[in-house]
């Protein structure tokens, strides 16, 4: 939990500049969320108890009929890996039980911040007003559109794409890919992205042709260097899936009932499919925030403390929101660029808990006199992109530019190793200091997880970085149980500690594990490690 205490010293309180004259939350007030995402689904979760309480009126607007699930294993789902069940992460029943209203099926159609008014539809089309005190915008993002004959690329058109065309976005979406991945059907992905390759693996490995359409000279271009690219092109080649590299797409050939039978490339190549996949990045989700006179660019923009008005009355969170602090006089965030969506879900849970935090914080000050004091949301370090899937081995994050033979502006270095009969590569780029700047590890799993901590807790590379090639070599002793403080799931930032004491306290199986803790429960990358983790413990707890 972020830390939180009430004081009377203002000084103490991260500057706000102006922001210090508006009115303070107070006991009673509504808070109204709109958008029941994951990154919502966290926060409501973190401010239950003050609904519970009676401190705090809480309603979530969520647009699906179904309540939050995990929207990064909608691909897993679609493929049959992931029950829908294991992706539930909330209980509309449990929040009712807390005082905390749900509305699902409804669309937020006007946000009318003079009057504190929101103008809501249901699913039949009835219109109603909701009023709030604070408002939080967890809108999310939606998938972009590609500009090709066949497409309507309006992001407002999503729900009338083609037959066989989808983003992968939600549940409905997965249901429509579950069919064609069923009959083994031919799958073409348009963008060589993580979010695309994971989506092709998936299909390869459940027995589907599969080729993906990608603009730049290797997948992953944004992420990897040229050697990394070219092994990585390789290792999904071995998995069953085909990238076609330095590609336009021209037009979605449909057949006469509009569903789609095809890609057409600029180069007057048409490959054939059942089933295309969109995965050409996401935006941010402003059109309520524009609507209503907010600061937007590619999100609605925030400051540190996640604050989009000046009346500190409207918040946003996750990937609808671009953190960008412009107060001059700012200690903690100094020279911060704007980000857009992320697409990661740790960042987001992060913002939900401090947001959640300080709202507690508040009242808690409020009624003793005080003024809340709240650890500031610093940025931490950039989060690695990890390519999920079973086939393939995929790390990294930060500047990975650059070759060994090259002087560095920094005065930095490059380390550099790469096994082409094997497929294993590893590059870390070194700050003076020898803490990274970067690195890329493919096919490498435990030197991969070994250079995440290392990265993640800004702790200087060994002076000899061959012994991390040796943790995957073929005499490697068995991977060491994490020591206590490790961070064994990144998302929720969860400890092995933690983990330990879960089990120790009788969470004795990977589900209890989840439900206690929320470690797994975001992108599913460190669920092996959990599991383990579990089990080894479990099996030492006296019965």
């Amino acid at each position: 939990m972020i830390p939180v205490h009430p004081s009377t010293a203002a000084s103490a309180r991260p500057r706000r500049g102006a922001r210090s004259a508006a009115a303070p939350l107070r006991a009673g007030e509504h808070v109204v969320v709109v958008g029941y995402g994951p990154v919502a689904a966290r926060f409501v979760e973190d401010a239950a108890d003050l609904a519970a309480e009676g401190a705090l009126r809480i309603t979530v607007v969520g647009a699906e009929a179904e309540p939050a699930y995990n929207r990064v294993l909608v691909g897993e789902h679609a493929v049959g890996r992931t029950a829908r069940d294991a992706m539930a992460l909330s209980d509309p029943s449990a929040l009712a039980a807390a005082g905390v209203e749900v509305l699902l099926g409804t669309t937020v159609v006007r946000l009318d911040r003079a009057r504190r008014v929101l103008s809501l539809r249901d699913g039949a089309g009835a219109e109603r007003e909701l009023a709030w005190d604070r408002l939080v915008l967890a809108t999310g993002a939606r998938p972009n559109l590609p500009v090709l004959r066949g497409l309507n690329p309006d992001p407002a058109a999503y729900a009338h794409l083609p037959a066989g065309v989808t983003a992968l976005r939600d549940l409905a979406d997965a249901a429509a890919v579950r069919t064609v991945v069923a009959r083994r059907g031919r799958v073409v992905v348009l963008g060589g992205g993580v979010l695309g390759l994971e989506a092709a693996l998936a299909a390869a490995e459940a027995g589907c042709p599969v080729r993906v359409v990608h603009h730049g000279p290797w997948p992953m271009t944004r992420s990897l260097d040229a050697a990394g690219g070219a092994l990585l092109d390789r290792a999904l080649a071995g998995a069953g899936v085909e990238v076609v590299s330095s590609a336009q797409a021209r037009e979605v050939l449909l057949d006469d009932d509009g569903a789609f039978t095809g890609l057409a490339l600029e180069d007057g190549r048409t490959l054939p499919g059942e089933l295309l996949l969109l995965s050409v990045g996401v935006r941010a989700r402003t059109e309520l925030a524009e609507g209503a006179g907010l600061r937007t660019a590619r999100g609605v923009l925030v400051d540190h403390e996640l604050q989009a008005d000046v009346e500190q009355r409207v918040f946003a969170l996750g990937d609808c929101a671009e953190v960008l602090c412009r107060d001059p006089s700012c200690t903690v965030c100094p020279d911060r660029a704007g980000a857009g969506p992320s697409g990661l879900i740790g960042p987001g849970w992060r913002q939900a808990e401090w947001l959640a935090a300080r709202f507690r914080a508040e009242l808690q000050a409020v009624a003793g006199g005080g003024t809340a004091v709240v650890e500031p949301l610093v940025q931490g370090p950039e989060p690695a992109v990890r390519l999920k899937a079973r086939a393939v081995e995929l790390a990294c994050a930060g500047t990975v530019a650059g070759e060994p033979w090259q002087a560095r502006p920094d005065g930095g270095s490059v380390v550099q190793w790469a096994d082409g009969g094997a497929g294993g590569y590893l590059k870390l780029v070194l700050r003076p200091d020898r803490t990274l700047a970067g690195y890329v590890a493919l096919g490498l799993p435990r030197a991969a997880a070994e250079v995440g901590l290392l990265h993640e807790r800004g702790t200087p590379v060994p002076a000899d970085p061959g012994v991390l090639l040796r943790l995957d070599g073929v005499d490697a002793p068995a991977p060491a149980a994490p020591g206590p403080e490790a961070t064994v799931c990144s998302c929720a930032g969860v400890s092995a500690a933690r983990i330990v004491r879960a089990v120790d306290d009788g969470a004795d199986s990977l589900d209890a594990v989840r439900r206690t803790t929320r470690a797994s429960t975001g992108c599913g990358g460190c669920t092996d490690r959990v599991r383990r983790l579990v089990e080894e413990h479990a099996a030492r707890v006296p019965a």
